[in-house]
This record gives C-alpha cells, sequence and structure tokens, in this order.
C-alpha cells in the first residue's frame, strides 16, 4: 500500500498556506478546460508548468472557499425545544444549518489522483460550539449518572476537538471539475454525502462503564466450638444441657434381673398404659435423684450414680405365672422391704 503524503498545511492546527499541486506529464483535456472556464483573463496554458502556476494560484487564494455539505443539526437540548403540532414550524424554530465548508490543501494527479480538503477554521469552531452546548448535553441526559461522568464527558469533548481538526476529506481528483470563479467551488456527483457521513461520524456516544459483577459472600455458620458462639444467648440465662431422649424400653440392668411371670389380662394394659413417669421410686439414698434447676425447664445431667435396677420387660412378665414370682421379682428387682409393697398393691 502507498504511503500517503499530505503537506504540512493538512496537519491539526495548522495554518493555510500555498497548495501542493502535483501534475503528471502530460495535463488531461478536462483539467485545461476547466482552468479556462474559471478563469477572467485568458491565461496561457500550453505546458504542464503553467498549468500547474494557474491551479496553484487559483486555490491558494483566500475567496477559494469549497462548500462539500450542510448538515441540520437542533438548534438548542432536546429540553428546550418547541413543542408545536405543525412539524413545519418545529424544523423552523427548533433546527439550523451548518454549512461544512473547506479549502484545498493538496492535489495529486501522479500516483494518488486524489485531492485533499481541509475544514475552515469558522467551521470547526460552528461544529464545536455545537458539539459541546447541545450536542454533550443531550448525551449526558439520556445516560444515568457514574462517579466519572463528568470526567468522561469532558474526555469526550477533547477528543472531538482533536478530531474535528485533524480531519481531511479526500476524494477523487475529478472533484475539481466543480471549480468556479477566484478558486472557489462545489462538491459534484454526490460527494456532499461522503462529507456528512464523516463528519457526523466523529459524534461520539457517551458510553457509560460497564456494571460491575459483585460476588455475594455469604458468612460462615458459627459452630458452638468457635468464639463467635459464645454470644448467642444472654450472659444471665444459663442453660443447661438437655440429656438425649431414650425410650423408657431401652434402659437395660447391667446384671440379669429374675424371671419374672405373671398372669391376667389386666397386666399388658397395665404396662401399656403405664410409663416411667407414673413410677415413683422411693429413693432410699440421695444418689437416686436428679437435681432440677427451676431457672429452665431442663434436667441436669445426673452426677455420677451406680446402675439404677429398672422394671422387667412385659415379655419377661408374661413368661410366668403367680403372685410368688411378681413378689419375688419385685423384691429382688425394687426391694420389697423398702416400702415398694403398699405401692405396688394400690396398683393392682
Amino acid at each position: 500500500m502507498p504511503i500517503l503524503l499530505l503537506p504540512a498545511s493538512a496537519a491539526a492546527f495548522a495554518p493555510r498556506s500555498t497548495v501542493n499541486v502535483v501534475l503528471p506529464s502530460k495535463v488531461e483535456p478536462w483539467l485545461t478546460q476547466t482552468l479556462k472556464r474559471i478563469n477572467r483573463v485568458k491565461r496561457p496554458l500550453n505546458s504542464v508548468q503553467q498549468h500547474m502556476r494557474c491551479l496553484t494560484e487559483t486555490l491558494s487564494s483566500t475567496n477559494a472557499i469549497w462548500s462539500l455539505a450542510s448538515i441540520m443539526v437542533p438548534k438548542a437540548p432536546d429540553s428546550e425545544l418547541r413543542k408545536d403540532s405543525n412539524p413545519l414550524v418545529e424544523a423552523l424554530f427548533n433546527y439550523q444549518l451548518i454549512h461544512i465548508e473547506a479549502y484545498v490543501v493538496h492535489v495529486d494527479m501522479v500516483s494518488q489522483h486524489e485531492v485533499a480538503f481541509k475544514l475552515t477554521p469558522e467551521t470547526i469552531e460552528a461544529l464545536i460550539e455545537y458539539h459541546k452546548d447541545i450536542y454533550s448535553v443531550d448525551v449526558s441526559a439520556s445516560t444515568w449518572n457514574w462517579a466519572e461522568k463528568e470526567m468522561q464527558l469532558k474526555k469526550l469533548q477533547d477528543e472531538f476537538v482533536q478530531a474535528v481538526n485533524r480531519y481531511v476529506f479526500r476524494t477523487g481528483v475529478h472533484a475539481l471539475e466543480g471549480l468556479e470563479e477566484e478558486g472557489a467551488g462545489e462538491l459534484l456527483e454526490g460527494r456532499g454525502e461522503d462529507v456528512k457521513a464523516a463528519v457526523m461520524g466523529l459524534f461520539h456516544p457517551l458510553l457509560p462503564p460497564p456494571p460491575r459483577i459483585v460476588d455475594v459472600v455469604r458468612p460462615a455458620p458459627l459452630l458452638p466450638s468457635s468464639p463467635g458462639a459464645a454470644g448467642w444467648w444472654l450472659p444471665n440465662h444459663h442453660i443447661s444441657p438437655h440429656p438425649a431422649p431414650v425410650e423408657s424400653w431401652n434402659v437395660v440392668p447391667s446384671t440379669p434381673s429374675p424371671t419374672i411371670a405373671t398372669c391376667g389380662e389386666t397386666q399388658p394394659s397395665f404396662w401399656s398404659t403405664m410409663g416411667m413417669g407414673d413410677v415413683q421410686l422411693p429413693s432410699p439414698t440421695p444418689s437416686f435423684s436428679q437435681p432440677y434447676n427451676t431457672t429452665s425447664h431442663y434436667y441436669s445431667p445426673p452426677q455420677a450414680i451406680a446402675p439404677i435396677p429398672c422394671l422387667p420387660l412385659p415379655s419377661v412378665l408374661a413368661q410366668q405365672c403367680g403372685s410368688s414370682a411378681v413378689h419375688g421379682g419385685f423384691s429382688s428387682g425394687f426391694g420389697w422391704d423398702t416400702g415398694f409393697a403398699p405401692q405396688y398393691a394400690a396398683f393392682t
């Protein structure tokens, strides 16, 4: 790809200077006819040097301003525009035309066969004013607020100023057929639409930052052994540990109890209706008592005690008959001499 070289006058913020013209060894007839048409004073055009001198002087004139295109933009921000039912009234009061004018800085009819235009200072100033006072206000109002919004808006304006000063429109060298007197001219063959699209492409949108993905961190559950578990209850409220539930028939004495048999059909109903809490066992020693904590509704764990004799299973009682076996079983299991006989007699 060949290197596209432009003169120093095409750089950003560079002042206007003499047009740089490069012509081939043989001038095309259409250029000769164009120069003869625009010159009031007949000038000789018999050589390449005469064509180059005539074209350079014509395009370098202060009046050699080309009209590239015209764009319609609002006169004020959208919130200040006039609202009317007649669209013609709205167009007259709410919109204006900015004429894109430029001057020629480079003509190359040898390698690139193009002509380069640079915007005039008046056009650049009009575009910058519209971008700052109207376009920036509209894009700011159409986006949500974030911390760096004003900074991003100022950066967007600075970038537009740089871009509009660097902008150079290049087109085919046949655009010089639109040349008029004193070097002025107008783009033909629909080239103005390309200028309009290029200029409007300099207005970049204000892009808000992408939403941040926040990971929801859930705290780990506190275990009873962790230090944070110490504040789960009030300091003055003490809860005694609750003993694990034990079924009444799972408590088996450490020594095999004597075989007890009973007769009659009333015994199964008696054992099915009587729980361990219905039997009141006299405790000859304090080791059988379980302390009750009045400040809570739970029993405190018992101290180290001797094995507690328990009632025999109903299946064992059903194996034998006779009151002697029952008396012998209760006397050996609970101690008949300790005063249990009257209580048992009351139950039976």
